[in-house]
């Protein structure tokens, strides 16, 4: 049996880009030395965009469970039996029927530990909600499979990594919901994840405000001086090291971001504009705080480009690999932290001395 890390797949939304993205991805046969990569879907909805994106030399080895997937090649799971219309670049209720059935499959297979990691490609918010389904997106449903009392949306690139305190919520409900507890744990679970996750001995965080100009004192908003400052207080005398709060716009305009491991912003698009900004092509979402390990592309459906072969499949070969890195990295702290049980509770060699080679 392969030790080869084995990652599992989700389609997304069959009328949009995700299979194309999966598809050029996988297609890139070097991916094979550094996983099993085993895709829920259906092989003949692959088919049909494997025919119209004309990627014809495209071949899935179909199996039944993860327990029998290839080391040596694409592996495919059917997650449904009936034939499915395709409707490329259209937004409708079998996108997202077919999307959670993909996502369903695969989440059994990951919460029970027959795959290591998952990455799931886009699905569309709205035609996905079900019976099965009621949440904002993948972060809250897989928050709920895991049973984890509290995540962080968490975008990654190479110079760049940003979590959010609030995630999918309307605007208008952003500033009540910021609360020093929030924050608090916000700033625990990107700490936690910077060391175990990214090796990093010593976090440094930037949190930044709320308001315009960090609220400028009180003159431009109270939530800085009331919540956000004594949020920042006590997680840095719990030897959290974290600064702020920075106003938005001068921190990322000024490029401070890059004194720093990580940033935490407020809310969504506080942080996601000027990451996507920098990061567009090669972002991936992480879901920090998760029992199990999930990344996915940083970008949507792209129902606009669906079926034409324009797809971009970088942050998705991003997505992969960041999954096999953080696998690497928890499997060697775990081995490390056993070795020290086994010598007695001396560790001569600790995990951030080996950080380099897991990079």
């Amino acid at each position: 049996m392969s030790d080869k890390i084995k990652i599992g797949i989700s389609i997304g939304d069959v009328n949009g880009i995700g299979l194309e993205v999966i598809m050029k991805s996988l297609a890139e046969l070097q991916i094979l030395d550094y996983c099993t990569p085993i895709v829920y879907g259906h092989t003949k909805v692959a088919s049909y965009h494997r025919k119209a994106l004309g990627m014809g030399d495209f071949v899935y080895n179909v199996i039944s469970s993860p327990e029998t997937a290839n080391p040596k090649k694409v592996n495919m799971i059917n997650c449904w039996e009936e034939d499915v219309k395709i409707d490329l670049g259209v937004a409708n209720e079998i996108g997202g029927k077919y999307a959670l059935a993909s996502l369903e499959k695969a989440t059994d297979d990951l919460v029970s530990g027959a795959i290591d990691a998952l990455v799931t490609a886009p699905i569309n918010k709205h035609n996905i909600q079900s019976a099965t389904f009621n949440f904002p997106g993948h972060t809250e449903y897989l928050q709920e499979r895991s049973g984890s009392k509290d995540v962080l949306m968490f975008l990654l690139s190479e110079d760049l990594r940003v979590g959010v305190v609030t995630g999918h919520i309307p605007l208008t409900s952003v500033a009540q919901s910021i609360t020093k507890d929030k924050i608090m744990k916000k700033l625990v679970l990107m700490n936690e994840s910077l060391k175990k996750d990214f090796w990093i001995e010593k976090p440094k965080i930037a949190v930044l405000g709320l308001n315009p100009h960090a609220g400028d004192s009180g003159l431009l908003g109270s939530e800085e001086e009331q919540v956000i400052i004594p949020a920042i207080q006590e997680a840095f005398d719990k030897g959290i090291i974290c600064f702020g709060p920075y106003p938005a716009d001068g921190f990322f305009g000024k490029g401070s971001f890059k004194q720093f491991d990580a940033v935490l912003a407020m809310y969504h698009d506080q942080g996601l504009i000027p990451f996507k900004t920098l990061a567009f092509s090669t972002g991936v979402n992480y879901t920090a705080g998760l029992k199990f390990v999930r990344t996915s592309p940083d970008h949507g459906t792209g129902y606009d480009i669906a079926g034409k072969n324009e797809a971009d499949p970088t942050s998705f070969i991003e997505a992969i690999f960041s999954a096999i890195h953080i696998v690497k990295r928890r499997r060697e702290q775990e081995e490390l932290l056993k070795n020290q049980l086994r010598s007695g509770g001396k560790l001569v060699e600790t995990a951030f001395d080996l950080k380099d080679d897991a990079n």
